[in-house]
């Protein structure tokens, strides 16, 4: 029987769960601050904020790892994080979920991409053997030791093998121990159905706009048997255009002055980073030769 975990508990609760992407300590607040019970960190929003590159497998283990401590530290909702394809073999593996597990997270995408990967929505990607694969979810299962850290199992086959090999990938990685089964960018909603006919439950499905699945509801995924409904890179994509947007105002008008209401409010945004609570802090730690 797999480890019973906070997402264990989550689904038992709710049935089908849908969360945004983040890839910050502010943008997990927020995305605690509108009631989500989730959320997970996409390495894809993580190599374009914190490098400024593709997700092409630059990002490395160690600062994916310090990007997850800081996002677990600021929130109390559980945290899945992307960890690619666990950044080697099963012995790297086994060090990427004790990382993670020490940084705080309740869980992890685990890919069989060749590594460096890509974004599953990206042309030119390849997977490894299943059998290379099985031997990497045993050791994440076997590492995580009965602690709460949920394990999904993620295959690129569909885009690389077709759906079959994907469906009968997933298959393996379920009796290799993983929690939860994740097949990367199918391409319409008949393949949506026959996972669901085929596969096990809890199953992923995910919505990236402008990728290659289409975009469905939660209600709708929930009734074609979908029950984790990420959607990784809103957050990313919604930003990245409010900044340019804004920035492109600075430049042609001078000034924001005019617009301010496009704006988070001083104070609404200091309340978002608990100002006031360390305004407190200070006051009470503060020598009086501070004044």
């Amino acid at each position: 029987m797999p480890a019973k975990t906070r997402i264990h508990a989550l689904l038992e609760k709710e049935r089908t769960l849908i969360f945004p992407g983040v890839y910050d300590a502010l943008s997990a607040k927020l995305v605690e601050r509108a009631g989500f019970p989730l959320t997970f960190v996409s390495g894809y929003s993580v190599a374009a904020t914190q490098l400024g590159l593709p997700d092409f497998g630059y990002l490395t283990q160690t600062e994916m790892v310090a990007t997850a401590k800081r996002v677990c530290a600021a929130v109390t909702i559980p945290i899945i994080i992307d960890a690619d394809t666990g950044y080697g073999n099963a012995l790297n593996v086994i060090r990427t979920v004790n990382e993670l597990i020490d940084a705080g997270a309740a869980g992890m995408f685990l890919e069989d991409q060749v590594w460096p990967k890509r974004c599953g929505h990206m042309k030119g990607k390849r997977v490894i053997p299943v059998e290379e694969h099985v031997q990497k979810i045993r050791a994440a299962v076997d590492a995580r030791k009965g602690r709460d850290f949920f394990i999904v199992a993620r295959t690129d086959a569909r885009q690389v093998n077709g759906l079959e090999d994907a469906i009968a990938r997933c298959k393996r990685y379920k009796e290799a121990g993983a929690d939860a089964l994740f097949v990367e960018a199918p391409q319409s909603v008949e393949e949506l159905k026959a996972l669901a006919k085929e596969l096990p439950p809890p199953l992923v499905a995910n919505m990236l706009e402008g990728g290659a699945t289409p975009l469905l509801t939660k209600d709708e995924l929930e009734k074609l048997g979908l029950q984790l409904i990420v959607c990784p890179l809103t957050a990313l994509y919604a930003s990245a255009k409010a900044m340019q947007d804004m920035f492109e105002l600075i430049k042609t008008k001078g000034t924001t002055r005019d617009h301010v209401d496009r704006l988070l409010p001083f104070q609404q945004f200091h309340d978002i980073i608990g100002l006031d609570g360390y305004y407190k802090l200070d006051e009470k730690y503060r020598s009086p030769d501070e004044g």
